[in-house]
């Protein structure tokens, strides 16, 4: 369950982080109340993961998630760069956070 609860917690990180790139620096009411209340939700859910979740485990994958999200968000939504070498850097983010999960005994 816990496991369910950390990836639901991501993929708030993934709204509230999107919402933060259109609040305007915070200056546009409705996307910066959406990121205060998702960005509550997702450290809300985060604390309950890390309840059974050791620490290290709970936040990287936590942060991969937003991380990779945001990174597709910005790319299919926002008309971010799609380049080869981008990838290859969120392929790599997402390699570090698999080794440090696997490397936990």
């Amino acid at each position: 369950m816990a496991w369910i609860v950390l990836f639901i917690a991501g993929v708030f990180e993934i709204v509230w982080s999107f919402f933060l790139k259109r609040s305007d620096g915070f200056t546009l009411l409705v996307p910066s109340a959406i990121t205060a209340v998702t960005m509550f939700i997702s450290v809300v859910l985060l604390a309950n993961a890390m309840k059974t979740l050791p620490l290290g485990t709970a936040y990287c994958v936590w942060t991969g998630i937003g991380s990779a999200g945001a990174f597709l968000a910005g790319i299919v939504f926002l008309g971010e760069a799609a380049t080869p070498l981008r990838f290859v850097a969120a392929a790599l983010i997402v390699a570090g956070i698999l080794l440090m999960n696997l490397s936990q005994s």
